[in-house]
């Protein structure tokens, strides 16, 4: 049997009729950028985050430069983030003039409050928490320590959409969230858009502008910015996926409940704490077997990832932030172990089970 890491054609399938005609309608409009069909995806995905606003725009590392630059983040500031995650989240704030600070994480890939606590110092202007393969970061605790330290909190909710911590959507805790719709994530444009919510009216207003060149008008320019606007013909796809988000999300927690049943006595499995509903954007798995296993599985037609190899502190472009092997005990603990299994919804219980079989197959000729 055969099990891809993604499918992303075989989502559209059964959907195709709902999706051509909404392409069919922008085409017979010509309303190709912002308008009417971008302004509907932005209300009905602020509603889903229970968020005030929301501001779509060119992609997630736009959202988060965008929303950076909102909150007044300059050169010289320093923001807090996590090392483990995707490079956008660093080199957003790098592109905002700011420098990235990394505080290392927990069990669960998400940023340590402790360690944030301790990164602390007279630069420091926000914290960039980074809800990792679908799961949310601490926010409770993190909001706890901007509050008392008056800084920022910019949700990185890439790989979180549907995600809630607590009695609150992710995307509404911080005071500004960033959202990816790029084609591999829970919510998918047929290439690349991105979203930022917030409840901060003020922030709203200057975002609608920022985006669009910092015009306030055809004519006039207020502020010198991106050229950042999602496109008519992927929210009018987007507001078809909206429908089927929650069923979607949903079917990622059955396969995610699969693999946790049969596999948590063989390798570390991620669980959702009292607090929170994760969407496993990717179900990553912990095993010191970790790249035997890959071989193994890859040998039996079953594709899997590393998410991510070499953490942002280890990249070429962070040289000048000057951190060493060592400074991130658990996140470069992590990298050696951890292995991406398949989790999309299209995938069948048979496949997600003959993962399972394989896996076991594996361990039982280790023994």
């Amino acid at each position: 049997m055969k099990v891809p890491y993604i499918n992303l054609a075989a989502q559209h399938i059964p959907i195709m009729s709902e999706l051509l005609a909404e392409v069919e309608s922008v085409l017979k409009t010509g309303q190709f950028i912002l308008g009417k069909t971008v302004a509907d995806f932005e209300k009905k995905f602020a509603e889903i985050c229970g968020a005030n606003y929301a501001i779509g725009v060119a992609n997630g590392t736009d959202a988060l430069v965008l929303a950076l630059k909102v909150a007044g983040i300059e050169a010289g500031d320093e923001v807090i983030t996590a090392p483990n995650s995707f490079l956008a989240s660093a080199s957003s704030i790098a592109l905002a003039g700011a420098i990235p600070v990394f505080a290392d994480v927990r069990d669960d890939f998400n940023i340590d409050p402790e360690q944030i606590k301790k990164l602390i110092g007279p630069k420091t202007k926000a914290i960039m928490p980074v809800h990792l393969t679908g799961r949310p970061a601490d926010m409770d605790a993190i909001m706890d320590i901007a509050n008392a330290h008056n800084l920022i909190v910019i949700e990185d909710a890439a790989q979180a959409v549907g995600a809630s911590y607590g009695n609150k959507k992710v995307g509404s805790i911080g005071h500004l969230a960033c959202f990816s719709l790029h084609p591999l994530k829970n919510l998918s444009a047929a290439g690349d858009g991105g979203v930022i919510t917030t409840n901060n009216q003020l922030y709203y207003e200057k975002l609608m502008i920022m985006r669009n060149h910092g015009l306030k008008n055809r004519d006039e320019c207020v502020y010198w910015s991106l050229n950042s606007r999602l496109d008519a013909m992927q929210a009018a796809l987007l507001n078809v996926k909206l429908k089927y988000l929650a069923n979607w999300t949903d079917r990622r927690r059955n396969l995610a409940a699969i693999y946790q049943d049969r596999i948590k006595d063989l390798v570390k499995v991620p669980m959702d704490s009292n607090k929170e509903k994760a969407v496993y954007h990717t179900f990553i798995i912990q095993t010191e077997f970790r790249d035997e296993l890959q071989e193994y599985l890859l040998a039996k037609d079953i594709e899997s990832k590393v998410h991510y190899p070499i953490p942002i502190h280890f990249q070429e472009a962070a040289k000048q932030l000057a951190y060493q092997k060592g400074d991130f005990p658990v996140t470069e603990a992590q990298v050696g172990k951890i292995l991406s299994l398949p989790v999309y919804p299209e995938l069948s219980d048979e496949q997600v089970h003959y993962v399972c079989d394989t896996i076991i197959e594996f361990f039982k000729n280790k023994i």
